[in-house]
């Protein structure tokens, strides 16, 4: 039965690092107001590596429609301007003295929807990721079979507690998945 615990308890830790990464990226998909965790992931090369922005910079939203980088090293700005124009979210900085300022235009419909087809994608690619944590783990209840050390009924209730937390955390995603879509429409 000791065995059963620990592997219910890896399956949530794996599906714990899942969540975090949907949420991570979920937030980087643009609703219409500026919010500072938009672009805080995004990669700076700085001092011979890549940094996240968030590490080399503080970020704010002063206004609804804006956003205001202020890098601590003063001789990153052209690379921070570049590595926000490069990202995915494409977005227009512009220097202005020792501050970078991204103005959000605001969200047309067609673009909205764009966002929400964006959004699905994500969803779905943290289901995959759920069932291949599952997947794992399945196979090291399957290996207890071989084993002897534990009985059919108790397997089979591991896998019934599988499905169960697999359910569980995929409506989780779910329910991430529509606040975002109705974060992104309501605007």
């Amino acid at each position: 039965m000791q065995m059963e615990h620990e592997l219910i308890v890896l399956l949530k830790q794996k599906f714990d690092k899942v969540m975090e990464l949907v949420k991570e990226d979920m937030s980087t998909v643009r609703v219409g107001r500026a919010k500072p965790d938009m672009v805080e992931n995004v990669l700076v090369f700085a001092y011979g590596t890549k940094m996240r922005l968030v590490e080399v910079a503080t970020i704010s939203a002063p206004d609804t429609n804006m956003l205001v980088i202020s890098p601590y090293d003063k001789s990153l700005i052209r690379e921070i301007e570049k590595a926000i124009a490069e990202s995915e979210m494409q977005l227009s900085p512009a220097v202005s003295g020792d501050q970078i300022r991204i103005v959000l235009p605001p969200l047309t419909q067609e673009r909205r929807l764009d966002f929400v087809k964006l959004l699905k994608q994500k969803t779905e690619s943290g289901k995959v990721m759920l069932r291949q944590a599952r997947q794992d783990v399945k196979e090291k209840v399957d290996g207890l079979k071989d084993t002897g050390a534990v009985s059919e009924d108790e397997i089979f209730m591991l896998h019934e507690q599988l499905d169960k937390v697999t359910g569980d955390y995929n409506t989780k995603i779910e329910q991430l998945a529509k606040a975002k879509e109705d974060e992104i429409m309501d605007v």
